[in-house]
Order: structure tokens, then C-alpha cells, then sequence
């Protein structure tokens, strides 16, 4: 088991104009690190104090956009500065979350084909694919071996960003036993709506079709960001995914995937989710182990 991951004393805190402060708790993404800034973000949002704008937590950080004229920026700080002070010593390490299944068609053409047309002077690897390459970096025999480690074990949303919806998913398995894949050597122009892809340690799926550098594995069967909220699943934000969510991708056929569309269409689809009340502790000290109980729950054993 690896040692447990250790964190600054403290966080660092900066401003950004008059209306932003950024607080860094690590300059490396962990899953300690992360929690501690989803902690933070969670204790923000319950004081719900007059001049908030907005609390976007991220993987090792958060950044709180507040008006000065209605919120004194020392007041702020200190407010945080106590959150984070809490954080540290919280004895509670159970997140109410969810778990969510997410249906992936893996090796789709529509991936394969925008795979195909970026090679030269975009990729490391221009004769192959980008899951023989994620293979291969990665000491696996083959691509179908990397698509098993990439869905048998779950993954937790760290943040929401870069373009609206979009989930950076961290793998929970021992840190030397996590998935890296390098990023492009050049931004693709295009990238397939919903492709499930991986830069780095982390995976994501891209909620809208457009530009992008990581590694293509495949496609979400259903969408992600709905601004219409047409589906059940988006009843109260056209975001579905939350900081913390817990992932389980599920493998799919063509056929299924074909199924899982037409449910989308005729705006009958629902997400599998399962709440799970996920132990902090637990996961940090030996995430592969307690990653049994979190398939347990999905699994409704």
C-alpha cells in the first residue's frame, strides 16, 4: 500500500483583482488535496454569506468570485481561513455522494475517425491509435487489457470545468497503479461530443464537440450538459455531474448504445445513481480495497 499522501500546513492565498481569491491547498493534484478543497467549497455554500458570487472547487484548489462592496475581502479570508482550519481537524470523513454509471461505447468509429485524421504533428504515436498508445505507456499487453483496468475500477469527479459540464475524473486506485496518458503534442481542432478521453492521471468526457488534446478511448452513450433541460436527470441544473460524484463507466455494444440513444431522444433516459455515503478515510488509507464496497453498492448487494 502506498504511504499516505501529505499536504502543505496550510493553504496559500492569493487575489485575483478586486472580486477573486484563489486558495491553493497543493500544487499536486491527490485525493487528499481534494478533498480538502471540496471541503471547503461545502462549508462556503452552507455559511451563505451576503456577496458570494460563485465557488468553483477544483483538484487541489478553489476559486471564490465575491463582491467587495457587499463582502469585506479580510472578512472572506478569515471565513476560509477557519474553513480550512476545520477541514483539517474534521473528525467525519464520510461525503454524501452518488455513484454513477456512465455507459461508454470504447473503440466507437466516431472517436476512431477524428483519431484517424490527427496524427502527424499531433500525436506521440502517428502510425497507431491512441489506446495502443495508452497501452503501451502504460505496460499493458494490449488496448482491450487498458479499456478493462479503464472501467472495472471507479473514479471520483474532482471538478467541473474547462468547458461547461465537463467532469475531471481521478482514478481511485493506488497512486502507482493509476492510468497516465501524455496529452497530444498539438490540440486536436475537433473532438467528438461526449468522447471519453484521459490527459495525464485524469480521464474526463467532453461535454460539447470541439477542440481538445487528450487521448480518445470512446464515447458516453448519454449527454452530460443539456441547456435545455429536456431529461429527467437535469431537472435542477443543465450540469449533470457535482464535485465528488463517484463513476463507474460500463462498457457497451453497438447495439446498446443504439438503445441508450433512442431512450435519449424520446427524453425517457435516467442515469443509474446510487447514493453512498463514501469514507473519506477509507478510500484515502486503501482505495482498491474499499473500492469493493463501492461496486457492492452500485451492484444493489
Amino acid at each position: 500500500m502506498s504511504a499516505p499522501q501529505t499536504l502543505p500546513a496550510t493553504a496559500r492565498y492569493t487575489w485575483g483583482g478586486d472580486e477573486f481569491l484563489f486558495v491553493e491547498i497543493a500544487e499536486e493534484m491527490s485525493l487528499p488535496g481534494n478533498l480538502r478543497a471540496m471541503g471547503i467549497a461545502r462549508g462556503l455554500a452552507e455559511a451563505a454569506l451576503d456577496g458570494i458570487v460563485d465557488i468553483c472547487p477544483a483538484n487541489a484548489s478553489l476559486l471564490i468570485r465575491f463582491d467587495p462592496d457587499v463582502l469585506e475581502p479580510a472578512s472572506l479570508e478569515s471565513t476560509v481561513r477557519e474553513l480550512e482550519a476545520r477541514t483539517r481537524s474534521e473528525t467525519n470523513t464520510v461525503l454524501s455522494t452518488r455513484i454513477v454509471e456512465v455507459p461508454v461505447w470504447y473503440d466507437d468509429p466516431y472517436t476512431r475517425e477524428v483519431v484517424g485524421r490527427f496524427r502527424e504533428g499531433y500525436h506521440q504515436d502517428p502510425a497507431g491509435t491512441d489506446l495502443d498508445y495508452a497501452a503501451r505507456v502504460n505496460g499493458l499487453s494490449d488496448a482491450a487489457e487498458f479499456i478493462r483496468r479503464h472501467h472495472t475500477q471507479p473514479w471520483i469527479v474532482s471538478m467541473v470545468g474547462f468547458v461547461a459540464g465537463l467532469p475531471f475524473l481521478f482514478q481511485l486506485v493506488e497512486r502507482e497503479h493509476q492510468l497516465e496518458v501524455p496529452k497530444y503534442l498539438s490540440p486536436r481542432t475537433d473532438t467528438p461530443k461526449l468522447t471519453v478521453g484521459h490527459g495525464g492521471c485524469f480521464a474526463c468526457i467532453y461535454s460539447v464537440r470541439g477542440a481538445g488534446g487528450y487521448q480518445m478511448f470512446g464515447i458516453a452513450a448519454a449527454p452530460i450538459f443539456d441547456p435545455a433541460q429536456k431529461l429527467a436527470d437535469f431537472a435542477q441544473s443543465m450540469v449533470f455531474f457535482r464535485p465528488g460524484d463517484i463513476v463507474k463507466f460500463t462498457p457497451v455494444s453497438e447495439e446498446e448504445y443504439r438503445r441508450i440513444e433512442a431512450d435519449v431522444e424520446a427524453g425517457t433516459f435516467r442515469y443509474r445513481t446510487v447514493p453512498v455515503e463514501f469514507d473519506t478515510e477509507r478510500a484515502v488509507a486503501d482505495p482498491e480495497a474499499y473500492n469493493a464496497t463501492l461496486l457492492e453498492v452500485l451492484r444493489g448487494e
